[in-house]
């Protein structure tokens, strides 16, 4: 690992506790006499809150249904921080894998440091859990036989959000982007489904990750006349874009509306529903739909400080306890043999009910048309989505022939 890796990226690794409960699992063949799982992720950025430790805690409640013990092996369990930086991600891969003896990646949040570390996946024949990373390219054209796309993607963003805009009124798009692959995935993406749906789209403007002041794009949004301000942007740009908005007053007009194509739970607690109120959104996951969310979430929120999870913090839960599954089912780690068993199991947990797994990787599931209530609907904290309408999995995302994997089509 070269001297700017090991000194920008704090490599921290956590052994889960070792003592089985319940009878001990037959012996299976896993290497290095392990199964160990590394979260890699956003741990100090502008996504460390929609996944960060969050994902860590979300892996270990999944190892601890296990016993924290597979194949009568211990499950360990090591995090990194990514710094959203593609290069210092692959090269974490990388030692994690050739070094480490790193079985499974997991999360990976920013699409850009998602597709550098799925070829070096793809390379070492590894299995990756794709939660945090959003590009439909991930199952696309970069698409590999190990990686596995899980909580959302841009298309079944751009279908739930855009669509849903449209339908409303909102014909006409102007996107604010965040300049690097996700963004610009996303832009294409809504764009799409925008004219699909009979709407237009009267330009763009690409803004850097981790933007601090966006008023000179929210300008370019306003002068452009377009109903909709499309943000093609996550995490902390999110928040500071529809904050700013906010005190520019870009919709007090009723001429404009936002449209967050991608808003977690976390971004609504930052901003606060006087701000967050009344935003559409699209999502994967909500904590409060069911029984058996609700009380997943309250032991989630019990190990992170009373915080609910957000749909990456979940499918990082959801996407473990299969490959877990899995690995117990084929009796090895090895990355070709796990994959194979996890695209031929249904997913059936919290997250979701009979999940089905693409030759691709792209779990199908359904997702959600959500709005932010306003602070007099709130009946506590946390309470923050109406649920507006479930959109089917198999309209949320493409399908195998629209995705482009050739891997899947050979």
């Amino acid at each position: 690992m070269n001297a700017r890796l090991l000194a920008g990226a704090a490599l921290a690794a956590l052994t889960i506790g070792t003592v089985a409960s319940g009878p001990a699992l037959a012996q299976g063949k896993l290497s290095g006499d392990t199964v160990k799982i590394g979260v890699l992720n956003d741990r100090s950025g502008l996504y460390a809150d929609l996944g960060g430790e969050g994902s860590a805690i979300a892996a270990r409640m999944a190892a601890e249904e296990f016993g924290n013990k597979i194949l009568g092996k211990p499950i360990q369990i090591v995090t990194a921080d990514h710094q959203n930086k593609p290069d210092i991600g692959s090269n974490l891969a990388r030692q994690w894998i050739d070094q480490d003896g790193v079985d499974v990646i997991v999360d990976v949040p920013n699409s850009g440091v998602a597709l550098a570390v799925q070829e070096v996946t793809r390379e070492k024949k590894t299995v990756f859990l794709m939660e945090g990373p959003a590009t439909s390219r991930l199952t696309g054209d970069a698409c590999s036989p190990t990686g596995f796309h899980w909580a959302y993607d841009t298309h079944a963003l751009a279908v739930g959000t855009g669509r849903a805009m449209v339908q409303e009124g909102g014909k006409s798009w102007f996107f604010l982007t965040a300049d690097y692959a996700f963004g610009h995935q996303l832009e294409s993406d809504a764009s799409a489904e925008v004219k699909k749906a009979g709407g237009t789209v009267k330009g763009a403007v690409r803004t850097p990750l981790n933007t601090s002041d966006f008023s000179s794009f929210l300008l370019q949004a306003q002068s452009s006349g377009a109903q909709v301000v499309g943000l093609a942007n996550a995490g902390g740009d999110t928040i500071t874009s529809i904050k700013q908005a906010a005190e520019f007053g870009l919709t007090q007009s009723g001429q404009q509306k936002l449209a967050g194509l991608l808003i977690f739970l976390s971004d609504v607690h930052a901003l606060g529903l006087p701000v967050a109120q009344d935003l559409v959104l699209t999502t994967g996951f909500y904590w409060d739909m069911d029984d058996e969310k609700r009380a997943w979430s309250k032991k989630f929120g019990e190990k992170f400080g009373g915080k609910m999870p957000t749909m990456v913090q979940a499918g990082s839960y959801s996407a473990v306890r299969h490959y877990l599954k899995a690995v117990e089912a084929a009796g090895t780690d090895d990355g070709p043999t796990v994959a194979a068993k996890m695209k031929e199991m249904p997913v059936d947990d919290m997250f979701t009910k009979n999940g089905k797994i693409l030759a691709n990787g792209r779990l199908i599931h359904d997702m959600y048309l959500a709005r932010v209530k306003k602070p007099s609907e709130s009946k506590g904290p946390w309470d923050y989505y109406q649920i507006l309408r479930t959109i089917p999995g198999a309209e949320a995302f493409a399908t195998l022939e629209e995705s482009g994997c050739k891997i899947a089509a050979k």
